[in-house]
């Protein structure tokens, strides 16, 4: 785009700037953007601006001109030879008629004052838009720097990385009350005390426990599941009280029927029975939340007997879905498998299973599927359902408690004394007002009772 006087700018640049002042920004002249004419240059094969005629490439010593009725570039040579010479005023590229006085210049070598930033009325009056974007580029008042800033800047910009946004909502957070309430503190006070990149804070709050802490410590009972295979049923007791993590990610996966339908692809006799797997393949799976979660070694929980049941993994906390379920004595998986249960019922079956033939890869070669996974008793849905039941009981007494308080801050409100004695918390401007309006209201008239002048005989005494 450029206007009458032959001053180029860009569209995206000039439309918001006309928007917001209505002045062109060189001359300071009133400007609307309907008198701005859009221009048309041309390309050589190379993506270079040249002039279309004599095929010359336009450079800051070229005198551009342009043609006010269709916008067409041109180098003034061109223009100045085949049409002001020939007389021909005809557009030399779609013989549009124009005069001389349609011919705009746009770059002319030898009038440099029109390329004098020092006049330019905008940058005399500083009138500059304010771009969304610069504000957020943090490069936006940098406006001069050398190649070596900028290689820094930008390989800064590719190896920084801004630290995560905090979580700002409050739903996030957990309330903090009498079961989730740590013993200990969140030290805000002590880094605060110690460490000026720490918000300062004089209040010592004690922590908030994790869910899953809270949960677990209400846990006391065994979980129960039933196993239904193609070649009978599997009863285990799953030890939630004692690995609690890795005994809910068991249940969460057999009640959502993860499990139905996949097959047991691996049977090592004299050793263990695995699967859990979806895909069959033994490389499938994910836990209940989507992640791997940590191991839960106890010390007393060893790969001893017959039908201990442990969870399969790539390598330290890398628990997922798959499972196994021991034929024989495997101490030597100790501490690199988590225990979390035990077969209570169908031993008779592990052993037809146990017995199937199986491929050089260890997979049975008649199919072990099961079928349908069972939960009976889900201690987490009961931990649940009473951690529910007394923070409900815990919100009740904390709302009486605090009726009572406002009951017992109203009823120690001291009432305004006016005077000392009897009525002594009366206003007396309010006696006045009454005193007042009685003495406005009228007087109601007493009727006179009309007397009988005849007295009569005796003969009623």
């Amino acid at each position: 785009m450029c206007t009458s006087e032959g001053v180029v700018y860009d569209l995206e640049n000039i439309a918001p700037f006309i928007k917001k002042f209505g002045i062109d920004p060189t001359s300071g002249k009133k400007l609307e953007a309907k008198s701005l004419i859009t221009l048309h240059f041309k390309k050589n094969a190379d993506g270079m601006y040249h002039c279309p005629v004599l095929f010359k490439v336009f450079n800051e010593n070229s005198h551009i001109v342009a043609l006010k009725t269709t916008g067409n570039v041109y180098s003034y040579e061109a223009v100045e030879q085949l049409n002001f010479k020939a007389k021909n005023f005809k557009d030399l590229l779609d013989d549009s008629p124009f005069t001389r006085a349609d011919v705009i210049h746009l770059q002319d070598p030898q009038n440099l004052e029109k390329f004098n930033l020092s006049a330019f009325y905008h940058l005399k009056n500083n009138l500059r838009l304010e771009d969304e974007s610069a504000k957020k580029d943090p490069r936006a008042n940098l406006k001069h720097i050398n190649n070596e800033t900028r290689d820094i800047l930008d390989t800064l910009d590719k190896e920084h990385k801004p630290p995560a946004a905090k979580v700002e909502s409050g739903s996030e957070k957990p309330a903090r009350d009498r079961f989730n309430a740590a013993h200990f503190s969140t030290g805000a006070a002590a880094a605060s005390f110690t460490s000026t990149a720490v918000d300062p804070s004089t209040r010592v709050e004690a922590a908030i426990l994790e869910d899953d802490v809270v949960r677990y410590s209400m846990v006391k009972k065994k979980g129960y599941v039933q196993l239904t295979t193609n070649h009978g049923n599997l009863n285990l007791e799953l030890l939630c009280d004692i690995v609690p993590k890795t005994c809910e990610n068991f249940i969460k996966l057999c009640e959502r029927e993860y499990y139905d339908g996949s097959i047991f692809h691996r049977s090592i006799r004299n050793f263990i029975l695995q699967g859990g797997d979806p895909t069959g393949t033994g490389r499938g799976g994910e836990s209940a939340w989507g992640e791997p979660f940590s191991d839960e070694f106890k010390s007393h929980l060893v790969h001893q007997g017959r039908g201990v049941l442990s969870m399969a993994n790539s390598g330290p906390n890398t628990n997922k879905s798959q499972f196994f379920i021991t034929y024989r004595s495997c101490r030597h998986l100790d501490n690199k498998h988590t225990v979390f249960g035990k077969v209570v019922g169908g031993l008779p079956t592990l052993q037809t299973i146990e017995e199937i033939e199986t491929d050089n890869k260890d997979r049975p070669i008649e199919e072990v599927r099961l079928i349908k996974a069972t939960v009976f008793v889900n201690p987490f849905q009961e931990a649940d359902d009473e951690l529910a039941k007394k923070r409900d009981e815990e919100k009740a007494i904390q709302e009486g408690e605090e009726l009572k308080e406002r009951r017992r801050e109203n009823s120690k409100v001291k009432l305004k004394t006016f005077s000392t004695g009897v009525g002594k918390y009366i206003n007396p401007e309010l006696k006045k007002k009454t005193f007042a309006k009685a003495l406005q209201e009228p007087i109601p008239s007493v009727k006179k009772q009309k007397t009988s002048g005849n007295f009569g005989s005796f003969s009623d005494w």
